[in-house]
């Protein structure tokens, strides 16, 4: 199994601040529609197929993979990521919460294996070092935070709900 966390502060100096509505907001859209959130051409289709009063479920295809994933929110704080098919199994969270100076702060964490791969296998342990190193989930933060500040600026963050 792979166990991978990252934390960065949503409101680093020299950038400008976001509220937790305004992150909120961009973490609604990045689970409704990827695309607008990863490098050009690596997520190549995103369809919210589902949407209910509790989840939506998502169809995409990312870096090769079609996946399918069962998407839930508690409002203003969590985001989860329930990966039902693709290449990967488990569950993927991206948190918003205060640390212990009530600075806002973005945290990923997820527990997943590779379907129909060696547990602990050589293809985890390369999909461990990824997670974990500098093109993983923490450079996904920053550019999660980065797009929603970019958007917010566009004025494309308004009725954002999730």
């Amino acid at each position: 199994m792979i166990y991978s966390t990252a934390t960065v502060p949503v409101n680093p100096e020299g950038e400008p601040a976001l509220t937790r509505s305004q992150a909120w907001a961009g973490l609604v859209l990045k689970a409704r529609d990827a695309r607008q959130f990863l490098p050009p051409n690596l997520c190549i289709r995103c369809d919210v197929v589902e949407e209910s009063a509790t989840h939506i479920v998502r169809e995409a295809t990312i870096a090769g993979a079609d996946l399918r994933e069962i998407i839930t929110f508690e409002a203003g704080s969590k985001v989860t990521f329930f990966q039902a098919t693709g290449p990967r199994e488990g569950a993927i969270v991206n948190e918003l919460f205060e640390d212990s100076t009530g600075q806002l702060q973005l945290r990923f964490y997820g527990y997943l294996g590779l379907r129909g791969k060696v547990p602990g296998g050589a293809e985890e342990q390369v999909e461990q070092a990824w997670m974990d190193g500098d093109k993983g989930y923490r450079s996904a933060l920053l550019s999660t935070l980065q797009r929603t500040r970019e958007l917010l600026a566009q004025g494309k963050l308004q009725g954002v709900a999730g």
